[in-house]
């Protein structure tokens, strides 16, 4: 291999320095104008976001907890009601069911790493009320089965779209594939602001409505409060960034496919990878590959310089915080052996094929 390089797993800094000027002149121009909670750059962006989606109705809140436990909450969904979503997910796809007062029930996963509809099936319940499928790793769920399993129960389909902005499935964009989803612009995430934020999608124009006056304290106007509602509004500043963002998604977001292409058949004969589906465009939030030998593979590509992560390596159902829940190892078969086999590999739009293709032939030197 040509002189060792170092590879970080993010480089938040390399693309705010690609964007800086327009960054700094949004800055400028919030400052000057002295209006810092909602107005205009924030339902500028919203309808951008909105049309970008191909929803009626996008609504920027604090960050992409938020978005799902608004959602839950403006849809009546508390006490003595359970919500089914997959235990591969990162934390907050269970927390915001439990804060919401709902029961969190999980269901297992294929091999894409998305929720298995065979498994949720089997954990419908006369007590489910909404099913919460995770778009993991910016790869869209089977939204056809999820949607034909709620429809026969009666249920509320939520979208976990924190990780899968811009993502498609059979030609349309996650975000109006259930009755709402949530979105995370997390710094990390595809479409990240400089701080928490987050994204709720709606075509429902009754609950977007209702949806609005949640996030701003139930308020009707400034001197009414019509609800009990919370305080969860996307900052002006950071919704004019992510307005500058957004412009740019779908070409960042084509980038991390390439780059995933060439992990792809470069690692295919020595590790498993993720083979997109003619139906789906994945937008790769993380590329995740899959070996026996995770451990000792992590720890050589940290020697090659190669920053690497495990999404996720304790499944949900096995967190402390769950254990109320009755959950054992074993339970979930497919998510837990995952968790013991999976790395996450460095993708982001501003890596360049020189380091692309470092990575590529640090992983290959282990197995050879």
């Amino acid at each position: 291999m040509p002189e060792q390089k170092t590879i970080p797993f993010v480089d938040l800094a390399r693309q705010f320095r690609s964007i800086e000027t327009e960054l700094t002149q949004a800055f400028l121009d919030v400052g000057r104008s002295g209006g810092y909670i909602m107005g205009d750059r924030l339902e500028s962006f919203e309808r951008k976001a909105a049309d970008f989606l191909g929803v009626a109705h996008a609504l920027g809140v604090a960050d992409g907890s938020d978005a799902l436990f608004l959602i839950l909450k403006a849809l009546g969904i508390g006490p003595g009601d359970e919500v089914i979503t997959a235990t591969n997910s990162f934390i907050a796809s269970a927390w915001v069911i439990v804060a919401a007062g709902a029961k969190p029930v999980f269901a297992d996963v294929r091999d894409d790493f998305n929720i298995d509809p065979d498994s949720v099936r089997a954990a419908v319940t006369p007590r489910t009320r909404a099913i919460i499928p995770v778009h993991l790793t910016g790869r869209p769920a089977p939204m056809d089965e999820i949607n034909a399993i709620a429809q026969s129960h009666g249920l509320h389909v939520i979208e976990d779209a924190a990780q899968a902005i811009g993502a498609r499935y059979h030609g349309k964009r996650v975000g109006g594939l259930g009755i709402a989803a949530g979105f995370s612009l997390h710094p990390l995430k595809n479409l990240g602001v400089y701080g928490d934020g987050g994204l709720i999608t709606t075509n429902d124009d009754k609950l977007a409505a209702h949806l609005r006056k949640l996030r701003n304290h139930g308020l009707r106007n400034r001197d009414e409060c019509e609800l009990w509602g919370f305080n969860s509004r996307l900052d002006t500043l950071q919704a004019a960034f992510a307005e500058i963002k957004l412009a740019r998604l779908d070409a960042w977001n084509a980038r991390c496919r390439q780059i995933a292409s060439t992990y792809r058949e470069g690692l295919k004969d020595f590790v498993q990878v993720p083979v997109d589906q003619d139906w789906e465009e994945c937008v790769y939030h993380n590329f995740v590959i899959r070996t026996e030998q995770r451990d000792a593979l992590m720890a050589h590509l940290k020697d090659k310089g190669v920053d690497t992560r495990i999404h996720y390596p304790i499944p949900i159902h096995l967190q402390d915080a769950a254990k109320d829940l009755g959950y054992k190892a074993g339970d979930f078969p497919q998510a837990e052996r995952f968790a013991k086999t999976m790395i996450s590999l460095p993708i982001y739009p501003e890596l360049d094929d020189e380091q692309v293709s470092w990575v590529v032939e640090a992983v290959k030197s282990y197995f050879a």
